[in-house]
């Protein structure tokens, strides 16, 4: 057992870290029981004391989940002990009390990981001065399946439990836990988006960022309906009594087998079919009690400050990883926006008369599935009288701009991290330009100087000027720049989605 390294003692026992550069990191802290055997399925509980010193030398291991570009790679240690914390701290003293960014990963609710090398976040604590936080959480079936017998939401209490963690424990990494900002993309920011919204979380944060928030939030009874079907590819009842025996990679394949089928599905689950993701949260009546857009716009978390934005090309990726960039027909073309535009075909059309049918496919399912949900979370956010700072990505990924800004791209630009996960995609695994480590940095300096001081270096959203931060080449503070998409979504509500039939 190694006796170097920054000893801090946690409330579960001490803790050793490494340090490098000037930077103390510890990996793989468990901040809750292994959930497996009684506690499958089940809230998390407290982590078990242990005796001695523990080497926090190693990521803890991934959550079982869908294997995809953040999926398990870099170095962890074996094991069950998936409910495990990461602490990046410029210096581990009580009386540092440096701000703390808590960062929730992405991946459709289903994969993800923070030991990722994506998610390395040496750069934005050193860049800020301050402490950086990332953990797991249960992801797909055993994180966020309706299981008859378990509470819903798995993994949005997971993350409850790690900013419990945080709160209890931070002030010894050197962290102030009255000064916390969470952050997170994609799926990462539709459970910060959850957080607002859950009596559970209140206290645990005082500012929030959310990159891309996803608009899909299930109904309990779609869920329900889902988590039947996902049993039912195991010859099961979605019940604890059925699955708890079951070994989490033949849930996994369970999601994996049902995932390319869900088109099938439209007329009974309708939006969620054709996104292939069977996991979201739900809008249970307890842990989530309401929407977020429902919980924001009547004041719930007012006195989080809040940051939020989308990437102007958000489903380009998607697109992509389907083979079909570019090459939309008009048939698509129609069925998306018969399914997504809420004032009909019609309406998108008048809208943007020059489109073409790959660009109106591609302007719908992004506004439908990220752009306007994240707008709609600035205005609930205003309307219940919190504030909230909104911007755009627009500088398009390397390699001919045929990806745009498309969603994921923010998180290399974020942590400068572009040689590991999305970034060897995005970036093409070259050197990255002087721009992209400019606008690099400006990402870094934004939210850690949100997380520090409020504000993140542009002025607050508002229904006048509408003024938002345009994250570009040339980073400008104008007005939102998707004004027609804004105003074919003003008064949609973005409800929980509902089981057809």
């Amino acid at each position: 057992m190694s006796t170097t390294g920054p000893v801090v003692r946690t409330v579960g026992g001490a803790v050793r870290g490494q340090t490098s550069d000037g930077l103390t990191v510890f990996r793989g802290i468990p901040f809750a029981e292994a959930p497996v055997g009684p506690a499958r399925f089940a809230a998390p509980r407290p982590a078990r004391p242990w005796d001695g010193t523990r080497d926090a030398y190693a990521f803890g291991p991934p959550p079982p989940q869908d294997l995809g570009l953040a999926g398990p790679a870099g170095t962890h240690s074996g094991g069950n002990d998936w409910l495990t914390v990461n602490v990046w701290t410029p210096e581990p003293d009580p009386a540092a009390r440096r701000p703390v960014m808590v960062w929730i990963y992405g991946g459709a609710y289903k994969l993800g990981h923070s030991g990722s090398p994506g998610y390395d976040a040496r750069r934005i604590a050193v860049d800020g001065d301050l402490v950086v936080v990332t953990f797991n959480y249960r992801v797909g079936m055993e994180g966020f399946a309706h299981i008859e017998g378990a509470p819903a939401n798995r993994g949005l209490l997971d993350q409850v439990a790690a900013l419990e963690w945080v709160r209890d424990n931070i002030t010894a990494f050197g962290g102030d836990p009255e000064r916390v900002t969470v952050f997170g993309e994609s799926a990462g920011a539709g459970s910060v988006a959850s957080l607002l919204a859950m009596d559970r979380a209140a206290g645990l944060f005082h500012r929030a960022i959310a990159q891309s928030v996803p608009g899909t939030f299930f109904s309990a009874e779609l869920a329900r309906d889902i988590g039947t079907v996902l049993a039912a590819e195991l010859g099961l009842r979605p019940t604890v009594a059925d699955l708890a025996a079951v070994d989490p990679a033949e849930l996994v394949k369970a999601g994996q087998t049902l995932a390319p089928r869900m088109p099938q599905y439209v007329d009974r689950w309708g939006q969620a079919a054709p996104t292939t993701t069977p996991y979201s949260p739900v809008v249970d009546g307890d842990v989530l009690p309401v929407t977020p857009w429902q919980a924001l716009a009547s004041g719930a978390s007012r006195d989080v400050e809040l940051v939020v934005g989308h990437n102007r090309d958000e489903n380009r990726l998607f697109t992509a990883m389907a083979g079909k960039l570019g090459r939309i027909g008009e048939e698509r073309a129609d069925k998306a926006l018969r399914l997504y535009a809420p004032g009909g075909e019609a309406a998108y059309r008048a809208a943007y008369p020059d489109a073409s049918a790959n660009d109106l496919y591609e302007r719908v399912q992004t506004d439908w599935l990220f752009g306007m949900p994240s707008l709609h979370l600035a205005e609930a956010h205003l309307a219940g009288g919190g504030r909230s700072h909104v911007y755009e990505l627009t500088w398009p990924a390397p390699g001919g701009g045929a990806l745009g800004a498309c969603h994921a791209l923010d998180v290399p630009l974020l942590f400068g991290t572009f040689q590991a996960d999305l970034g060897v995609l995005l970036f093409e695994g070259a050197e990255p330009s002087a721009d992209a480590l400019a606008l690099s940095a400006r990402f870094r300096a934004s939210w850690t100087s949100f997380a520090r001081t409020g504000d993140p270096g542009w002025p607050a959203y508002d229904t006048q000027r509408r003024l938002v931060q345009i994250l570009d080449a040339e980073p400008v503070v104008a007005p939102y720049p998707e004004e027609a998409s804004r105003r074919l979504w003003e008064g949609h509500e973005f409800a929980a989605l509902p089981l057809l039939g």
